[in-house]
């Protein structure tokens, strides 16, 4: 999630508990070799052995067009030992299409298989290689030919968005057209079920729906903190509450401050509480408290000392 779950978050959220692993915001691959620099600014847990401080393993994602120039940073990524790579195919935002990069790909399976067989040769046999898709580009016509395409070029586990680029992030998601994928593919490759889980009833009726086995939490694990560890109860329990997520945002904050310009550092707490009003009303309350301050001091004072 480009602009939002970097690695800030996912030290904070990966904090929680829950997450079995995290996949990073993709690296854009267009026409040259990347320097070693690039790819640990983006994910700088390559720098602590793949892994958040909390010692989540983080699989680095790439996306672009060309097999050749995708395997040959594929190559230099693996050389910094991540958890894993990941292939994505699914972003929808025009300006990412519009280079050819993302979702767009979802017409071309052809060229699919040449990047994904082409990457898988360049890193070690024994690093996995996922790949991230959705049902399709403007419509579902193609999902199981570029699903065949990922898994019989190299990529041992895919990653269904169950929408259309076309569908964007509307609701519903298709989840049982996830199911008619994983049934046509070799048992061996693992599908993860993703898209509108944003609850505990959510999460257990997609894996009814999908077939699958594990889920990948995007927006919904923002808004709710606790999600994975809800899911993982099942029920059970509600993950965390918002007087323990506190000290979490606090951390966020810090780090926040340690690594964005100050101008926008306001917009980055304000980004999160606008995603936490989903599941917290207290997150609501808070930020149309600070949503005018743009000052960081100001907005630490209004925010932290208020929570506290």
């Amino acid at each position: 999630m480009e602009g939002l779950l970097d690695h800030m978050l996912r030290d904070v959220l990966t904090r929680v508990g829950g997450i079995d692993r995290c996949v990073s915001e993709f690296i854009r691959i267009t026409d040259m070799l990347l320097p070693r620099r690039v790819f640990t600014r983006i994910v700088p847990e390559l720098l602590q052995g793949g892994r958040t401080p909390a010692g989540v393993p983080v699989r680095a994602q790439l996306l672009g067009s060309d097999p050749t120039c995708m395997a040959e940073n594929a190559a230099r990524l693996a050389e910094l030992n991540p958890a894993g790579i990941d292939l994505n195919f699914g972003c929808p935002a025009k300006c990412v299409n519009r280079h050819r990069g993302g979702a767009v790909l979802l017409d071309e399976p052809e060229l699919i298989a040449e990047i994904v067989g082409a990457v898988r040769r360049a890193i070690p046999a024994d690093m996995p290689l996922s790949a991230k898709m959705r049902l399709g580009f403007m419509d579902q016509s193609r999902t199981l030919e570029c699903a065949l395409a990922m898994a019989e070029s190299g990529a041992e586990e895919l990653v269904i968005h169950a929408r259309t680029k076309a569908d964007g992030y509307k609701p519903p998601a298709y989840w049982d057209r996830i199911a008619h994928v994983r049934e046509a593919l070799d048992p061996a490759v693992g599908v993860v079920a993703n898209g509108e889980v944003w609850t505990v009833e959510d999460a257990r009726r997609c894996l009814q729906e999908s077939g699958c086995d594990a889920l990948m939490l995007g927006r919904g694990m923002v808004a709710n903190p606790g999600l994975a560890l809800a899911v993982r109860g099942m029920g059970a329990g509600q993950g965390l509450d918002w007087n323990a997520l506190q000290p979490l945002m606090l951390q966020f904050w810090r780090e926040v401050q340690a690594h964005v310009q100050p101008k926008h550092q306001a917009g980055r707490l304000k980004q999160w509480l606008h995603y936490l009003r989903r599941h917290y009303p207290e997150a609501g309350e808070a930020y149309q408290r600070v949503r005018t301050i743009n000052v960081p001091a100001e907005l630490e004072r209004a925010y932290f000392t208020q929570a506290a």
